[in-house]
């Protein structure tokens, strides 16, 4: 019989994240199917808020390891705490969040376990009494389907994939457990975080919409001149207005290394495609790009696609948006702005 453990990291206020919510729903959902013992393993200075989230979630034992060590993202402490609560819950499979704090150590994991470790999973399925999961490869172009006889099989879940799990907190069995850190696993510490300010961040990963500026902007209009700097302030007082995330395509990206006007906000961090990333936004709104499918694999995962294009032709015409506005940007984005600002 399978035993399913949902294992993450707390958030600094002591709260499971969207992304641990999410996989929190998947975890719960292959217990059921697979009829398993479900439990969750915490890790975090204090898992007060997120026990009790995961504690809804029904699962028949809760592990947690708390302390100021385990406050911190560390490979060192956080492998030594989720080993600690994998030998403690003795699992089959392995749910946990693909944020880049367990990334660091889940690997090391299923080493220690001596099982085996998938990434980045993206649904899964049960085929007379066996877990299948979905997997994504080469920039999200090929779908794969995954089983596993080696146990513990280890899973992180991809963000975006599921509804986050919301319920209201209810009793189970708690177990806090000790882990002996010598002085040799908290050698690395964290000085400080640096971070942008909130009007200089552009990509929001939990945004509802994802804006995507296309070559277009910088290159001449009408009037055979280009108009970088107004480009510039419309992108920016939408993204202001609404908190959008900013995507860009690969051709206004390195437009810059070819010597042309650029936007100076946008770096290969924005860059949305097939050498880009594939972002999971409920919306998304491109402007001034050709929708052509390099650029296109980047949208799968958009729910509802618009774009604005001054070419009734263009690859998003060719069923690659739900809506096509031919339209000039720049005349709909400035009347965008107006009536948001109003």
């Amino acid at each position: 019989m399978e035993n399913v453990l949902f294992l993450a990291c707390i958030e600094p206020d002591g709260s499971l994240g969207k992304t641990a919510r999410e996989t929190l729903a998947i975890a719960r959902q292959a217990a059921a199917e697979l009829g398993a013992e479900f439990c969750a393993g915490l890790i975090g200075e204090h898992c007060e808020p997120g026990s009790r989230t995961a504690a809804a979630a029904g699962c028949a034992a809760l592990y947690l390891v708390e302390g100021s060590a385990f406050g911190i993202s560390r490979y060192a402490t956080d492998s030594a705490a989720a080993e600690a609560i994998a030998r403690a819950a003795r699992p089959t499979l392995v749910f946990a969040p693909a944020v880049s704090r367990v990334s660091r150590f889940i690997a090391g994991l299923a080493q220690r376990l001596n099982g085996r470790v998938d990434t980045q999973i993206t649904g899964l399925a049960v085929h007379d009494g066996q877990l299948v999961v979905d997997r994504w490869f080469y920039r999200q172009r090929i779908e794969a389907t995954l089983t596993r006889t080696t146990r513990p099989w280890l899973l992180t879940v991809a963000p975006g994939t599921m509804p986050a799990f919301d319920g209201d907190a209810a009793p189970t069995r708690v177990e806090r457990i000790a882990v002996d850190l010598p002085e040799s696993l908290q050698r690395t510490r964290v000085e400080g975080v640096q971070a942008p300010p909130g009007a200089g961040q552009t990509v929001r990963p939990d945004a509802e919409l994802l804006f995507v500026a296309g070559a277009g902007w910088t290159k001449p209009q009408r009037d055979g001149q280009s108009h970088v700097e107004q480009a510039a302030q419309l992108i920016l007082g939408f993204l202001d207005r609404t908190q959008a995330s900013l995507g860009g395509s690969k051709s206004l990206v390195d437009v810059g290394g070819e010597g042309q006007p650029v936007l100076p906000f946008l770096t290969h961090l924005n860059q949305v495609g097939q050498t880009g990333a594939t972002p999971r936004h409920p919306k998304g709104l491109a402007t001034c790009c050709h929708g052509e499918e390099p650029h296109v694999v980047g949208w799968r995962f958009i729910n509802e696609r618009r774009a604005i294009n001054l070419d009734p032709n263009c690859g998003w015409a060719r069923g690659k948006a739900d809506v096509l506005y031919v339209a000039d940007a720049f005349a709909v984005m400035r009347k965008v702005n107006e009536l948001l600002g109003g």
